[in-house]
């Protein structure tokens, strides 16, 4: 998933987006710990998309956060 679609998501749908990432990592590290995991790299990929959809939540949160306090102080 690439950042603009990331970026079009509300709050919600990016934590649950979060949630699904990481289930699938879960899923990654087991299989590779059993050795069933083809595509080692997953794991990896994994985590970087969850950083990436944690990066966009923890922006769009501080923007509502600023645009109510400018709301506050007007």
């Amino acid at each position: 998933m690439n950042t603009e679609d990331l970026r079009s998501k509300t709050a919600d749908e990016l934590r649950k987006i979060i949630l699904d990432l990481r289930k699938g990592q879960f899923n990654a590290r087991f299989q590779k710990s059993q050795s069933a995991l083809e595509n080692t790299a997953q794991v990896r990929i994994s985590k970087r998309a969850i950083a990436r959809a944690k990066t966009i939540l923890n922006e769009k949160i501080r923007n509502e956060a600023k645009a109510g306090a400018k709301k506050k102080a007007a």
